[in-house]
């Protein structure tokens, strides 16, 4: 035997009828946290803060990519058997 029931509800009254709890004030106070959170992020991409932050390091970074770079190539060329 089968049985098909159709229950027209709201959400709301879904939620309700299965007795879990309202969470839109949790909700509400996480949206607006991250969208303060957004904002000031939105700060830290501004093109000339973000060039500050990367060069405010100097050579330092390039230097040690430079470096990464040139040690991976001498040791592929010695796999390969180059000199």
């Amino acid at each position: 035997m089968k049985f098909t029931i159709e229950v027209e509800c709201s959400p709301e009254e879904a939620r309700r009828f299965v007795g879990l709890p309202d969470v839109t004030p949790i909700n509400e106070m996480l949206v607006r946290e991250m969208g303060a959170r957004m904002e000031q992020n939105v700060q830290m991409m501004a093109p000339d803060q973000m060039m500050r932050s990367w060069f405010s390091v100097g050579t330092q970074a390039q230097d040690a990519f430079m470096k990464l770079m040139t040690s991976t190539a001498q040791n592929a060329s010695k796999m390969m058997g180059g000199d």
